[in-house]
């Protein structure tokens, strides 16, 4: 994540993170990028804008849902229950982010293990999204995994 986000430029469009932490651990994680990329990076909020140049990250233990009003693409973060095991799950972003952007989003995963972000990154291509997903062999945690 960190790899990516340091090249992104200050113009860079909205971005929406999900990332498997728990509660607490997000904020300092969203502080961090911050302090080192050229975007600001924040714990997403409840109706928080969705603009260029500022990644949102899910709160841990919170859903983040992606919505549009008019022009206006924000966030809802929810309670609910887990998908996948996971709560923030990446497919309840993905779904939702496919169902409001459709071809104006892009949606990206990147190592990490299980089946979560799978069906809502096909439910992004399927309404003209651009899809991008990490190969096995650059993931860290599938190399961990292979070493057992």
């Amino acid at each position: 994540m960190k790899k990516v986000l340091v090249n992104m430029p200050p113009n860079s469009p909205g971005i929406v993170i999900v990332q498997h932490m728990p509660a607490n651990f997000t904020t300092a994680f969203a502080a961090r990028l911050n302090d080192i990329c050229q975007i600001a990076v924040k714990e997403a909020v409840d109706n928080d804008s969705v603009i260029p140049g500022r990644a949102l990250v899910a709160p841990g233990n919170f859903h983040m849902i992606f919505r549009r009003s008019g022009a206006r693409y924000y966030v809802e973060i929810k309670t609910g229950p887990m998908v996948h095991h996971q709560r923030p799950a990446v497919d309840v972003l993905f779904k939702s982010t496919a169902k409001y952007a459709g071809a104006n989003a892009i949606g990206v995963i990147l190592t990490g293990m299980g089946s979560d972000g799978a069906e809502g990154l096909l439910e992004m291509k399927k309404a003209g999204g651009s899809t991008i997903a990490q190969d096995e062999k650059s993931c860290v945690v599938s190399a961990c995994l292979k070493k057992r």
